[in-house]
């Protein structure tokens, strides 16, 4: 008995990892179905520490799961439901074959289904986790919302993904939670704070599109199946979190406008109303909320651990996030066809505003175009055939920025036909050293209530002053020099003669200058030295990383000047540019 030995690969890391096909064959499931349930499970391949003492000495590609994720999976009840819906199939061949049309019916009736309830409950204990991984499954919803009825992905799944994205975009309007918006190649990002929590989504653009061939849709539609289930769960909760009707209704005045101007169409059933109802975007779907909420203002205390000024910041930052609350707060915007209507009419209801378009372009327009008290005139052509004077006539650009800013910024530069500032994203974070725009600037001077342009006028006048100041000091320092150094060349011409004639030098005590000391400029060399004699004493190992960190800190000072120096550049060409025009004219 002592003799035995152990054979390999049947220990440690080895009996782990367990291969797909062999993982395939354990559950009886086609590749189709266990890459389904993988998917839904959120179960996924890893790699292996030890690649070929798992791969029993073969260097093969081959992929791995846990073994113990396997095991988890025989369990799981879908498995039966996906075993149930291969027999179903293949007696619906076989009565289509033998054309028993009443046998089809039969069984099209008795189609077996499944709920992924139970498996977002496990995924997902408690409803925080669920929104902290909200974000990839509103961007997949988002996007499949978009897609054309082309036979790539079930109609029914492109109705479900825009039923449950503008629920969603109602609840941030209703709860007043989006924080930021940037506009990018590939779509319009969104960032919204949900009980706390930062979700960021992307909503392509309304584009028509030809969909790549090199995507598998079928994945594509499994990971949807699953956040639609998720999202389903979670708009609900929100909703009753606001004590919100679920799932959100018209009200009742706005309902009977829509029946009188769209008879015909307004057949609950026929596929025209439900398209433009669901077309609408968040701002037109009105929520209609169970009650008033009073506000009231609460005591504020400082936290666990939180000192005086953190408790003031807190309050501060507090207060700012109200007032861009408010930030589109009695401002009555009329969007113009061209201007991509959904996107604005949310943000602009996000934060407050009245909106509202041409009723011919789409249902639920609110006022007209010749309404007296609109402010804001929502354009993206430099000329338009009727203006009137009592509002403003800004390009969609406007919209975003004050977002993104938390304030209305100056309508100057967003007029039709004048050329847009740069569009910069709310997601980059400046640290010390990196190059700042100058837009940015002038966006946290307007910030701070400072007017930039005066600020810079100032800056420029007091540089030329201490410029000129300095420049005399100089001059004066250089005269008092010139004057003590000819003294002293005189006094040393006579004392060398006085000893060439072997006369006695005439010896006196002349009172020393006191020179007063730079305090600042003593300390600085302080603690150079200090530094110096520190970086002297560092072991080697310490040195190099030290020597890395520097290096690293003086590629971001090159570069933001480099990037510096180039707007200089740009800057300085379009100021020469704008004078030889205005020599023209």
């Amino acid at each position: 008995m002592g003799g035995l030995q152990k054979k390999k690969y049947e220990r440690g890391s080895a009996t782990n990892y367990i291969t797909r096909n062999k993982a395939r064959k354990k559950l009886h499931l086609s590749l189709a179905d266990f890459r389904r349930l993988c998917i839904l499970k959120g179960i996924y391949p890893h790699e292996p520490k030890h690649k070929k003492k798992v791969n029993k000495g073969s260097t093969a590609p081959r992929t791995f799961y846990l073994l113990k994720d396997i095991r988890f999976l025989l369990h799981e009840p879908i498995v039966n439901k996906f075993r149930e819906y291969k027999v179903f199939v293949r007696k619906l061949r076989k009565a289509y074959g033998k054309a028993e049309w009443t046998a089809v019916q039969r069984l099209k009736e008795a189609k077996p289904r499944y709920k992924l309830d139970h498996i977002v409950k496990e995924r997902y204990p408690t409803f925080i986790d669920a929104l902290r991984d909200i974000d990839d499954g509103l961007s997949m919803c988002f996007l499949f919302s978009t897609f054309a009825r082309t036979g790539k992905c079930h109609v029914q799944t492109i109705q479900l993904c825009r039923r449950l994205s503008v629920e969603w975009m109602n609840y941030v309007i209703a709860s007043r939670s989006l924080r930021k918006v940037f506009l990018s190649i590939k779509g319009i990002y969104y960032q919204a704070e949900v009980l706390g929590q930062p979700i960021t989504w992307l909503v392509p653009y309304q584009f028509a599109h030809n969909h790549p061939t090199d995507v598998d849709y079928r994945v594509m539609a499994t990971f949807t199946e699953f956040y639609t289930t998720l999202l389903g769960f979670v708009n609900f909760r929100l909703y009753q979190s606001l004590n919100l009707v679920y799932p959100p209704k018209l009200d009742s005045k706005a309902e009977a406008e829509l029946r009188a101007e769209h008879e015909e169409e307004y057949a609950m059933d026929s596929e025209s109303y439900l398209e433009k109802l669901s077309a609408l975007s968040a701002s037109l779907a009105r929520v209609v909320s169970s009650g008033e909420d009073e506000e009231v203002e609460l005591d504020q205390f400082p936290a666990e651990g939180e000192d005086v000024e953190q408790l003031e910041a807190r309050q501060k930052e507090q207060k700012e996030l109200e007032a861009q609350k408010r930030l589109f707060e009695g401002l009555k915007v009329f969007l113009n066809r061209e201007v991509p209507r959904e996107p604005l009419a949310f943000v602009i209801r996000c934060f407050g505003g009245q909106v509202s378009w041409d009723k011919s372009l789409c249902i639920g327009g609110t006022f007209d175009v010749t309404d007296e008290t609109i402010t804001h005139q929502i354009v993206d052509r430099p000329i338009l055939d009727k203006q009137y004077i009592n509002r403003y006539y800004v390009q969609p650009q406007w919209v975003f920025d004050c977002v993104n800013a938390r304030l209305r910024l100056p309508v100057e530069d967003f007029f039709a036909g004048v050329t847009l500032p740069p569009h910069l994203s709310p997601f980059v974070q400046e640290k010390d050293g990196d190059y700042v725009p100058p837009e940015k600037l002038n966006m946290l001077a307007l910030q701070r209530g400072e007017r930039t342009e005066r600020a810079e006028s100032e800056e420029e006048e007091e540089e030329e002053e201490e410029e000129d100041s300095e420049e005399e000091e100089e001059g004066s320092e250089d005269e008092e020099l010139d004057d003590e150094e000819i003294s002293e060349e005189k006094n040393l011409k006579q004392m060398e003669k006085q000893r060439s004639q072997g006369k006695a030098l005439a010896v006196k005590v002349t009172p020393g200058k006191v020179k007063m000391e730079n305090k600042m400029h003593t300390e600085q060399n302080e603690k150079a030295e200090e530094k110096r004699l520190a970086i002297m004493m560092m072991k080697k190992k310490e040195k190099y990383l030290y020597d890395k960190i520097m290096f690293g800190k003086k590629r971001k000072v090159r570069e933001a000047n480099k990037l510096a120096a180039k707007r200089k550049v740009h800057d300085d060409t379009t100021k020469a540019e704008k004078k030889k025009k205005a020599k023209k004219q």
